[in-house]
């Protein structure tokens, strides 16, 4: 590690887009951090001056939990050398898991064996993002950073009907049981609300009462101050604190350090520019992805779709492809902004199409939702990297959480850092890849929940702060 590198936190992130998602608001506190798409190796690191946090894109919300361990243990033992007093696992908002894709619980199991610390804080509530936690049940707005209604998550239109891991749970601590066999603790909204040092009694008790999970309710930003503080307390660099959640812990951890001068005074951003064009990879489901996507071909968006029932033939993706790459650069010279997409969401034929396909080939419904992602980001992240090596685009939009990860390796990305504001849990960020064509290119990542309908009109003429 670079000599003026102090690292005070190390987060893996589940996928692409929950990651960024953490750079933005550990970069908003003024915590220099700096995303990348495995554990670094020392020259790289070396590489970035003056890191004060460093994430992991991972993939593991798309693994089942034996292939999850595989790729946990060695990440989470690299991320401890590294000898910050937090590493954080980090997970979507919605919480996103179920006991045979993206275990919330086998990542639990795998850091407290490593860590063995004396108990996992659990934070997921995240006032910015619309997530709130009352009596450890999780309740999420309709799109994040828009004005959409709130819902208990088992009756949320988009996560009650998410394909791969639909909440049919609301309560947390019920909803983790079903993939660990580690005793859950609460330290609710009424506790959370108490001042600091009852607050923390509370805790300790429940610690001593056996918890080796603590799940933290939470509503408002005051309560993730308070809780920042509490989990600091159980941290050290040589013993490090690991942790699960959203950004909340992001949030929590950034607004307490604020608080008592642990960081400097929060970066002055500047508003994101104007750009004449953009070219945007999407691979969500997502009933708000599928409006935004809308709303984009209504205001002269080329829309461009990918064969998926090709690709789930088996056939080479690199023929596949050909047609969307020719179409892309075709469009773009024509001076319009281009969405290459593998759905336009539940509703797109492609989806059942694919399904069939994909069980043609005798696949099973846990390996199709394995595979489904790599395959599809895959073939987006290629057909991004031809027509960027083959265009002037400045500014890329990688959507849909499930297949960014992917996509960004296919394309060759390192690394990314924030560089302006978009949109909350979306930043516009810089990409790292060296002898790639994204090196250096303005790129957004977005999770199929963020945004409001006219979202990529917003990311196409940039946002005042």
């Amino acid at each position: 590690m670079a000599a003026n590198n102090h690292l005070l936190l190390a987060y893996y992130g589940d996928d692409f887009t929950g990651s960024t998602d953490a750079l933005e608001f550990l970069s908003r506190a003024g915590i220099k951090t700096v995303l990348f798409m495995e554990p670094p190796t020392t020259a790289q690191l070396s590489r970035y001056s003056g890191l004060q946090a460093i994430g992991v894109a991972g993939l593991t919300r798309s693994m089942p939990p034996n292939d999850m361990e595989a790729v946990l243990k060695p990440a989470f033992n690299a991320l401890k050398a590294l000898g910050a007093p937090h590493v954080h696992y980090k997970v979507c908002s919605t919480f996103d898991s179920s006991p045979t894709i993206g275990s919330i619980g086998r990542a639990i199991d795998v850091g407290a064996e490593i860590f063995k610390a004396p108990f996992v804080p659990l934070l997921v509530a995240a006032p910015a993002l619309g997530r709130y936690c009352f009596f450890g049940n999780l309740f999420a707005r309709m799109g994040i950073g828009s004005k959409g209604e709130i819902y208990r998550l088992d009756r949320h239109p988009s996560m009650s009907r998410h394909p791969v891991t639909p909440a049919d749970e609301s309560d947390l601590r019920l909803h983790l049981s079903k993939q660990t066999v580690k005793t859950i603790g609460l330290l609710d909204i009424l506790q959370i609300s108490k001042p600091f040092e009852e607050a923390q009694t509370a805790l300790s008790q429940t610690i001593k009462n056996g918890a080796d999970v603590v799940l933290f309710d939470g509503q408002e930003d005051t309560h993730l101050t308070k809780i920042g503080r509490l989990i600091d307390e159980y941290s050290d660099s040589d013993s490090p604190l690991f942790s699960v959640g959203s950004s909340g812990i992001e949030m929590a951890l950034g607004s307490y350090w604020q608080s008592i001068g642990e960081v400097g005074k929060p970066a002055l951003w500047t508003a994101a520019d104007e750009v004449e064009q953009l070219l945007i990879i999407s691979g969500s489901l997502s009933p708000v992805a599928s409006k935004q996507i809308e709303v984009a071909l209504n205001n002269n968006f080329e829309s461009i779709a990918i064969n998926t029932s090709a690709l789930a033939s088996g056939a080479d993706v690199g023929i596949v492809i050909v047609p969307a790459i020719q179409k892309a650069i075709e469009s773009i010279k024509q001076g319009k902004s281009v969405i290459i997409h593998t759905s336009t969401g539940n509703h797109d034929e492609r989806v059942p199409n694919a399904k069939t396909m994909f069980e043609s080939r005798g696949w099973d419904a846990q390996t199709i939702r394995k595979q489904t992602p790599k395959i599809f980001g895959t073939a987006l992240g290629l057909v991004a990297d031809a027509v960027i090596s083959q265009t002037h685009i400045k500014r890329l939009v990688i959507a849909g959480g499930d297949t960014s990860s992917y996509a960004a390796r296919a394309l060759g990305i390192e690394a990314v850092e924030m560089i302006a504001p978009l949109w909350p849990g979306a930043p516009l960020c810089k990409a790292y890849a060296p002898n790639k064509p994204v090196d250096g290119l303005q790129v957004n990542i977005k999770g199929g929940q963020v945004g409001d309908e006219n979202y990529y009109l917003t990311v196409l003429k940039g946002k005042p702060l």
